[in-house]
């Protein structure tokens, strides 16, 4: 993804934003919680899960300028994008509590936001 032309990374961007509907200081907030912890993949023994690494992540994408964002930042823009709209399909019977709800929100997005 290093060599994205300017349209890809708009669109990139505009969905990431789309996605990504919490704010920095509400993922921030989540991920201090017992239930952000408790949920996702931990790889090569780490003791954060991928999803909870990921929301730091999107906490410092969120706070730069758009102007100021690398390649690795797009690329990881479009590993968020994917995860959510996969993990969205899954939905549940039930939503409150589940860790489907847990996982999702450390990747940005809170599906039970109006």
């Amino acid at each position: 993804m290093a060599t994205q032309d300017t349209t890809e990374k708009k669109d990139v961007y505009a969905e990431f934003k789309e996605v990504v509907n919490m704010t920095p200081a509400a993922i921030e907030k989540w991920l201090d919680t017992p239930e952000s912890k408790k949920v996702g993949q931990k790889s090569d023994g780490s003791s954060e899960s991928t999803g909870h690494q990921s929301g730091k992540k999107i906490i410092e994408i969120l706070h730069k300028k758009q102007a100021n964002l690398t390649d690795d930042d797009y690329a990881h823009m479009h590993k968020v994008i994917s995860y959510v709209r996969r993990h969205s399909a899954q939905k549940p019977a039930e939503v409150d509590g589940s860790n489907w709800l847990y996982s999702l929100k450390n990747w940005g997005h809170d599906p039970q936001k109006k």
